[in-house]
């Protein structure tokens, strides 16, 4: 694993580390022909290439019922277990619901009342990935959310198999969706964008997945929202002297599991700490099952650890590098992340594993990557509503607002948006 000085770093590790990107460029072609084909000949589209990607022949779409059958068969500490993770994602995701509110805002002259109100989207789609590794955590943290949010249906996607993964499916079931389709890839964004005679259509389109999902993704933006567009798994450690290095490195390590594109990163003050981290991510690879993958991650071009010359550089470069996963491993954390604006999800003291926040403790684990955290937070019940502002006036108020409004709407030229107050003073 590298090791470098911050202070070395040219240009082009500069951008290697900072300008993450989800990858998606040279393949946005073939995915807009899938998406195209998708949109025009539905259910058909949609078979073909299950059977050309996942080499699987999809009789029915609708898989729900199978849902239910592998939740009730499944080992019952399994089951358990999901239901634990599900009840602390709602639960935390429960405190994020707002409340409507309406209040009175008087002057001299009149009052202007005013609020805010919230309602859920009716319908949306879930992306739940499979292929190589399933992730059930990703379902709870796409599904529960939205329920909680109060969207009427929750429709998810998840690629076919010969079998299909009886955990995912369970989990789908524990955390409340409505409707479940084997439907994978691209091809699964787009039956749920544009909706096929099986897959409705729905207003948006949430979960991570590979690139070819990510691309669809990209291409269906604006005809029905999504999330984000996110790339490969990334975490930055910002660590100082007090800090395990053993601790450290199986964090770096559990992240470089994900993908062979992913970003693993440590910055600290301290050379001792960030040698005995290399030190450590090199004994531990090796114990590993995934450790061709991990070998692989750490030797990216965005990975390393990097020594800073004092913590205020560490954090500069946290803030700079936007991590979809930050720990802090420092003796005064607190303070390190009140320095701290652009992160999607941050873990602080040694205790806190990222994989905590990935399954158990309650916190979303679909977040922003590739520096996206300066301006996305992750996924959470407000990707589920939409709000809307709501006004009355009684004539005194209006009164006491027609010069403003009039003067802008004549500044503005429009006229007609003077005379519609002038004519309530008729």
């Amino acid at each position: 694993m590298n090791l470098q000085p911050v202070a070395d770093l040219g240009p082009d590790d500069r951008r290697n580390l900072f300008e993450r990107d989800a990858g998606i460029d040279e393949i946005r072609g073939d995915v807009r022909d899938i998406v195209e084909r998708v949109a025009e000949e539905g259910d058909v589209a949609v078979r073909e290439f299950s059977e050309e990607f996942d080499g699987v022949a999809v009789g029915n779409l609708d898989v729900s019922d199978a849902a239910e059958r592998a939740y009730e068969d499944l080992d019952e500490e399994l089951r358990e277990t999901i239901e634990t993770a599900a009840a602390n994602v709602r639960e935390f995701h429960e405190r994020q619901v707002p409340d409507d509110w309406r209040d009175e805002f008087p002057s001299e002259s009149g009052t202007r009342e005013l609020g805010r109100r919230f309602r859920p989207l009716q319908r949306v789609g879930v992306y739940a990935p499979g292929g190589t590794a399933a992730y059930p955590s990703s379902v709870i943290m796409g599904v529960v959310p939205a329920k909680v949010a109060g969207v009427d249906e929750v429709v998810v996607c998840t690629p076919p198999a010969e079998e299909l993964n009886p955990v995912t499916l369970a989990a789908i079931h524990a955390a409340g969706a409505d409707e479940v389709y084997s439907v994978g890839g691209a091809q699964a964004v787009a039956a749920m964008a544009y909706g096929t005679e099986s897959v409705p259509a729905v207003q948006k389109v949430v979960g991570p997945g590979n690139r070819w999902v990510t691309a669809a993704k990209a291409e269906v933006q604006g005809d029905v929202a999504i999330d984000f567009l996110a790339g490969p798994s990334e975490i930055l450690v910002v660590a100082d002297e007090t800090a395990t290095p053993e601790y450290v490195a199986a964090d770096l390590v559990a992240q470089a599991e994900h993908d062979p594109n992913a970003s693993v990163v440590c910055v600290t003050d301290d050379e001792a700490l960030a040698e005995a981290v290399v030190e450590s991510v090199d004994e531990q690879v090796g114990e590993r099952e995934r450790e061709a993958t991990i070998r692989e991650a750490l030797e990216n071009d965005a990975s390393g650890v990097f020594v800073a010359r004092s913590m205020s550089e560490a954090i500069l470069f946290a803030e700079e590098y936007a991590a979809e996963h930050l720990s802090i491993q420092a003796d005064d954390d607190e303070a390190i992340l009140d320095r701290i604006s652009n992160a999607g999800s941050v873990f602080l003291g040694p205790y806190t594993p990222v994989a905590a926040g990935d399954y158990a403790s309650g916190t979303n684990h679909v977040l922003p990557t590739g520096g996206m955290a300066k301006r996305h937070g992750g996924l959470s019940v407000d990707s589920f509503l939409r709000s809307t502002t709501v006004q009355r006036l009684d004539r005194d108020g209006l009164d006491s607002l027609s010069d403003t409004i009039t003067t802008l709407a004549e500044a503005e030229g429009l006229d007609a948006h003077a005379e519609s107050v002038r004519k309530r003073f008729e």
